[in-house]
């Protein structure tokens, strides 16, 4: 591979969370429990029906180019991409074609050469029998509002483009205009991959012949699609033949691509105006509302928690992962703030990315369901710092709250948890676990310093965590 490079590009699909369809009233729903309810005569293209074009579908696309630090012309249109397939009631799709809503932008260095707006297609279902086969079409999701971003061909690897799209994704929730689950199909990748000679002396503008991957449903099947057409383009090359323009699927199973048709050139489709809609003035939507409404993005919030709060790279990364969980994070951490001159964020983030992570995942909800709040998590840290509590009993207090909804403090004084602080009892602790281990009294005497952790572990156990295992440690120091 030393001798060839990759140029690789991407056009990401992304369906967008309106209330309704691109061009109709109907609900955004693709249902696919209940084929063709969510239907009418515009989306089923019945004859005489006129489109209307949604609104807050054109916001959505804009609100992300603003995001992403990019161009709004003044002027955009709909154009008619017309080919023939089942799941196109029309026999065209309305889509854009040499004027985009959004151009140029950039994301993890890598730049946009453009966004635009068109409609999604049908879904075809495939039956294959010994006497007859058929498909049967669902169109519920013909005409949901269908965002196509379009990259710059400047990536060099599958990892490169992952991480481009994950950050994609991560960026369409915070805004909340799509919410990009590849495995439902919100979010489809295509790839467009050529592979250069750079022993042939050809530049960056002379590259390849491009071939093309289509809907990739996961991140992993985007990058070891990428990775495999890296070491497969080569191979042919070397062997003094030439690459096929086509486009090309991803068999998960045999984990290579396989070729689907020669790839159509945008001639094929017969470009033309949609006769039926005008060309929309973006100067009439009210851009700098869209501005004030874009929150803080990913990368700006990592940041920010890095400085603010000393987090490390990774650990911000499991907070930025789910706005909700960031946010949680960010409202029991103000509520620390007021309850500890020196507030322990690190701890915090550990109870929550661990323990009540951990909690979450067993019972599979999400944070927005979460018993505990942010006040009454707080809580439980501040006590934990103050030394009030072990973190023994933390981890089960823990567990009663996230069950009960309950404040810490009410749990301690119901389950009688508060530290052991009775000397008398914790010399008599001491004593009975000294009298109870010998051996181990013994090893931690000939030099064996994981006795001495047995005996704090046994004693810890018999004040049902209770105890200080630092005062543990001394008191056994001092008997010996």
């Amino acid at each position: 591979m030393t001798n060839y490079s990759p140029t690789i590009g991407l056009e990401i699909h992304i369906e967008l969370k309106t209330k309704t369809k691109m061009f109709c009233g109907c609900l955004n729903d693709a249902d696919e429990k209940h084929p063709n309810i969510n239907v009418c005569p515009i989306c089923l293209a019945h004859p005489g029906v006129l489109p209307v074009i949604n609104k807050k579908a054109v916001e959505s696309v804009l609100k992300l180019g603003l995001a992403l630090n990019s161009k709004i012309p003044e002027i955009s249109k709909f154009d008619r991409k017309n080919y023939f397939y089942p799941d196109l009631p029309k026999g065209y799709q309305i889509s854009q074609y040499d004027k985009p809503l959004v151009v140029g932008g950039k994301l993890n260095g890598v730049k946009i050469t453009r966004i635009h707006l068109e409609e999604d297609t049908g879904r075809l279902t495939h039956s294959h029998r010994q006497k007859s086969s058929y498909s049967l079409v669902d169109f519920n999701r013909a005409g949901i509002p269908l965002m196509e971003l379009v990259t710059e061909p400047d990536i060099k690897s599958g990892e490169e483009a992952v991480k481009f799209a994950k950050e994609l994704q991560l960026i369409l929730r915070y805004l909340e205009i799509s919410d990009a689950d590849m495995e439902k199909g919100q979010m489809r990748v295509e790839v467009n991959i050529s592979i250069s000679d750079k022993r042939q002396g050809t530049s960056d503008k002379e590259l390849g012949t491009k071939v093309e991957i289509k809907n990739l449903n996961s991140f992993r099947a985007v990058e070891e699609s990428i990775d495999y057409e890296i070491k497969r383009q080569p191979e042919i090359l070397d062997k003094g033949e030439e690459i096929k323009q086509e486009t090309r699927g991803w068999d998960d199973i045999k984990k290579r691509t396989v070729s689907q048709r020669l790839k159509e050139e945008s001639h094929d489709y017969r470009y033309f105006p949609e006769p039926d809609l005008p060309p929309l003035d973006l100067t009439k939507f009210n851009l700098e509302e869209l501005k004030v409404s874009i929150p803080e993005l990913p990368a700006q919030k990592r940041a920010r928690f890095i400085k603010e709060y000393g987090l490390l790279a990774n650990q911000t990364e499991i907070l930025i992962e789910d706005r909700g969980l960031a946010q949680y994070f960010e409202e029991s951490a103000s509520e620390l703030r007021t309850k500890l001159p020196i507030p322990d964020y690190q701890l915090l983030f550990n109870y929550f990315s661990s323990d009540t992570r951990g909690l979450m995942n067993e019972q599979k909800i999400t944070v927005r369901e979460l018993n505990i709040t942010p006040e009454n998590f707080a809580d439980l840290i501040v006590l934990l710092s103050k030394g009030e509590i072990s973190s023994r009993s933390a981890k089960d207090i823990l567990k009663e709250m996230f069950l009960t909804g309950l404040d810490p403090r009410q749990i301690i004084r119901d389950k009688g948890l508060t530290k052991l602080s009775d000397n008398t009892i914790i010399e008599q602790i001491v004593g009975e676990t000294i009298k109870e281990n010998p051996k181990a009294v013994e090893d931690y005497k000939k030099g064996k310093e994981n006795a001495l952790q047995f005996l704090i572990g046994q004693a810890m156990a018999k004040s049902k965590g209770r105890g200080n295992p630092e005062i543990f440690r001394k008191l056994f120091k001092d008997k010996f």
